[in-house]
C-alpha cells in the first residue's frame, strides 16, 4: 500500500518546494484579489514541475478546502451567506466531483508517458489541459466583454439568462431569503452539478458556481461570492477524500501551497478595497488568458506521449519551458499590477494621515 500511495510522487528538492511557494503565494494574491480560488495558476503551475495532473489536482482541492474554510467564515460573519442555496447545491456538486475523479482517476491508469517524475498521466493530462483551455477561455472572454460594456456603460450583471429561465415552468421552486430569489430545483441542482465536476477535474469550480449564482439565479454578486467560499468547503473536503483515497494528495505540496497563498491572499485581499472593480475584472480576463495560452503550449507534449503525433522528444523541454514562462508572466503581471496600487494606495493613506496630524485634527 505505501508503494501505491508515494509511486506518483516527486522528489521535492529546494528549489521545487520554493517554485511550490512562490506559485501558492501569486496564486493567494490573486485569489484575495478576484475572489477564487487561484487553482487557474497554481494547478498547471504544478504540471509544469513534473507533477502529474491528476495529482496536481488532488493536492491543490485539499488547499482548496482550508482557505474555503477561513473565507466562508469571515463572509457568513458579513450575512453574505445563503446556506440554504448551498446545501441545495451540494448534493449534485459531490455527485459532480465524484465523476471528476473517477475520469481522471481512470485517465491516469490508462497511461501515456508522462513529462515528469511522478510518471504516467499523458492522457489525463491532455484531458485536464482540454477542459482548463476550453472553460477558462469562454469565463475570460466572458469576463472581459462585461468588464468593457460595463465600464462604459455603467451597468449592472445582466439579467438576460435569469429572465429567460423564468419565462418557463419548471416546479418545484425554491425561496431563497438571504438570497432574495425564488429558483427552480431542477435549474440548482443542474448548476451544482457543472461546478463539482470543474472542482474536481481542473479545480476551479468557483469560476463556474459564482457566475451561475449571479447569473442564471439572479443572486447579488457578494452573496454568490459568500455562498460559493460555504460550497467550497463540503466540496473540498469531499474532493480531498475522494483524490486521497486514490493517492492522489500529495500532502507535502499542499502545506506549500498553503505557506504561499496565506500570505498572499491578504496583500490581495486589501487589493480589491483600492482597486476600481472594472479594472479587478479586466485584469483577471487578461491573466486567466494568458494561463490558458500557457497551457495551449504544453498540449504538443502529451498529443506525441499518447503517439497522436511525432516530434523530436528533445523539444518537450523547450515547450514546458515556454508554458512555464508563460504562465509566470502571467502571475507576475498580475501580482506587479496589484502590489503597485497596494503600496500606492498606502501611501496616500500615510500622507493623508500625515496632513491631518500636521494639521492638529488628528492625535499623533
Amino acid at each position: 500500500m505505501p508503494e501505491l500511495i508515494f509511486s506518483h510522487f516527486i522528489q521535492i528538492d529546494f528549489a521545487t518546494a520554493l517554485q511550490v511557494v512562490i506559485l501558492g503565494f501569486i496564486g493567494g494574491i490573486l485569489s484575495g484579489f478576484i475572489g477564487s480560488g487561484g487553482a487557474f495558476f497554481m494547478t498547471p503551475g504544478m504540471m509544469n514541475l513534473g507533477i502529474p495532473g491528476v495529482m496536481a489536482v488532488g493536492s491543490n482541492i485539499t488547499h482548496k478546502f482550508g482557505k474555503a474554510l477561513m473565507g466562508s467564515k469571515k463572509h457568513s460573519e458579513y450575512g453574505n451567506v445563503d446556506k440554504r442555496l448551498a446545501v441545495c447545491m451540494v448534493t449534485t456538486s459531490l455527485v459532480g466531483i465524484r465523476l471528476a475523479v473517477w475520469i481522471n482517476s481512470t485517465l491516469f491508469k490508462i497511461g501515456g508517458e508522462g513529462h515528469g517524475e511522478g510518471g504516467g498521466g499523458a492522457a489525463s493530462d491532455l484531458y485536464i489541459s482540454g477542459v482548463f483551455i476550453f472553460i477558462l477561455t469562454i469565463v475570460a472572454i466572458s469576463m472581459l466583454r462585461d468588464a468593457l460594456k460595463s465600464g462604459n456603460e455603467g451597468e449592472g450583471p445582466s439579467m438576460k439568462i435569469v429572465n429567460f429561465i423564468s419565462r418557463h415552468n419548471l416546479p418545484p421552486y425554491i425561496n431563497f431569503k438571504v438570497s432574495d430569489v425564488r429558483v427552480s430545483l431542477w435549474v440548482v441542482l443542474i448548476c451544482g452539478f457543472a461546478t463539482g465536476y470543474l472542482a474536481g477535474t481542473i479545480g476551479v469550480g468557483g469560476f463556474i458556481g459564482v457566475p451561475a449564482m449571479i447569473y442564471v439565479f439572479g443572486v447579488p454578486t457578494a452573496v454568490a461570492a459568500g455562498s460559493e467560499l460555504y460550497l467550497a468547503m463540503f466540496m473540498g473536503a469531499w474532493g480531498a477524500l475522494d483524490y486521497a483515497f486514490q493517492g492522489f494528495v500529495d500532502i507535502r505540496l499542499t502545506m506549500l501551497l498553503y505557506l504561499g497563498s496565506l500570505i498572499g491572499v491578504y496583500i490581495g485581499a486589501y487589493g480589491v478595497k483600492v482597486v476600481k472593480e472594472v479594472v479587478i475584472r479586466i485584469v483577471t480576463g487578461a491573466i486567466i488568458l494568458i494561463c490558458v495560452g500557457s497551457r495551449a503550449v504544453a498540449v504538443p507534449m502529451y498529443l506525441r506521449r499518447l503517439g497522436w503525433i511525432s516530434f523530436n522528444p528533445a523539444w518537450d523541454t523547450y515547450f514546458n519551458q515556454a508554458s512555464k514562462g508563460l504562465l509566470f508572466l502571467a502571475g507576475i503581471s498580475g501580482m506587479i499590477i496589484i502590489l503597485y496600487n497596494v503600496v500606492k494606495a498606502y501611501r496616500q493613506r500615510r500622507h493623508i494621515r500625515t496632513t491631518l496630524i500636521g494639521a492638529g485634527a488628528l492625535p499623533e
